[in-house]
């Protein structure tokens, strides 16, 4: 019934002019924008800092300017063919991804979203943008994260959804925002590892049930690959020949072994909090939408400037403390390309 349902989509899709050479490359882009805030208050979230009125004085001019902006990245990322598929990470709610869809750039292109408001105190959630003509949402729902140490906190929740490509193939996307090292390291790290074994858990459930599933893990991990959550909680590996089926793999992994280039700066190392993480089906299979090569990092001189302190390039954020900057975001963009049929 499935497959049937499969062949059906195709056909109609073909018919409405959006098939695509079964050659062609596409892209799956994450990218955590940096506290992108609607300037209205929500009496509902802490959000007081960014209104008019709040300590980082953000006004509707600000806030349009920083749509904007978000949106040319996203499409100057594609590169000609906008990514299908895009995470996002500090996303306030439902009014700013509406302004991203049909008040930027990428309102030309048929952007839709995925989004659950989270019970994160100041009200960031993670959401996913996808492209109605290339792409279907078959399902999703979010995935609720309670410490067992710690019951009365406010996680952000994890958003899942299997999206279907135009050649009929189908993938799990989970969008993640794990707790922030703001507190201390070690403090935190209980915090990472749980969310590193809801998601575990919540793989080993799909493979359960369809072993050669195609998954694919993003986010904001605010840890790194080689870090304990993602080696002893997830427990991924770097890709290689004869492992276990259920093997996940991190594409950031060969980014670990050197720190000249990242999606994040702090202080004076880069790194790859930004992630990818992959089942085996998505990396091996030869037909239906498949990966094609690592992870990439944009990393467009526009995203850039010069890093007096340091030295070499930091990221243009769009605020240095309280001190509004005016650039994009604190964290790069990263992606995949992927062929579909």
């Amino acid at each position: 019934m499935i497959r049937y349902y499969s062949l059906i989509c195709g056909i109609i899709w073909c018919l409405h002019g959006w098939a695509q050479p079964a050659d062609t490359l596409h892209k799956i882009m994450f990218y955590n924008v940096e506290n992108l805030f609607h300037p209205s208050d929500d009496s509902l979230t802490a959000d007081d800092d960014f209104t008019p009125t709040g300590s980082y004085h953000w006004t509707y001019k600000k806030y349009l300017r920083k749509v904007s902006m978000i949106g040319k990245v996203i499409v100057a990322a594609g590169m000609g063919d906008p990514p299908w598929l895009v995470g996002l990470a500090e996303i306030e709610n439902e009014r700013v991804l509406k302004d991203l869809c049909y008040n930027s750039p990428l309102r030309k292109f048929g952007y839709r979203y995925v989004h659950y408001d989270s019970p994160d105190r100041r009200g960031v959630d993670v959401a996913m943008l996808y492209r109605d003509s290339c792409v279907r949402i078959l399902r999703s729902r979010k995935v609720p994260v309670v410490f067992p140490f710690d019951t009365h906190a406010r996680n952000r929740d994890i958003l899942y959804a299997v999206v279907q490509f135009l050649s009929g193939d189908s993938l799990h996307v989970l969008v993640n925002h794990w707790t922030s090292r703001y507190g201390g390291y070690a403090a935190t790290v209980p915090k990472r590892n749980w969310y590193a074994t809801v998601v575990r858990r919540f793989v080993d459930s799909l493979m359960a049930e369809n072993p050669r599933a195609k998954v694919l893990i993003t986010g904001d991990f605010n840890d790194y690959a080689t870090d304990e959550s993602m080696r002893d909680y997830l427990r991924v590996k770097e890709y290689g020949p004869r492992l276990p089926r259920d093997t996940l793999y991190n594409l950031m992994l060969p980014f670990a072994r050197q720190s000249l280039l990242g999606s994040h700066k702090h202080e004076d190392f880069w790194g790859c909090l930004d992630q990818f993480i992959v089942s085996d089906a998505w990396l091996t299979d030869t037909c239906g939408a498949r990966q094609v090569g690592g992870a990439y990092i944009f990393d467009a001189d526009i995203l850039l400037v010069d890093d007096e302190k340091y030295g070499g390039k930091k990221n243009y954020r769009t605020f240095l403390g309280p001190r509004y900057i005016g650039g994009f975001a604190d964290h790069l963009p990263v992606y995949v390309v992927f062929r579909d049929g």
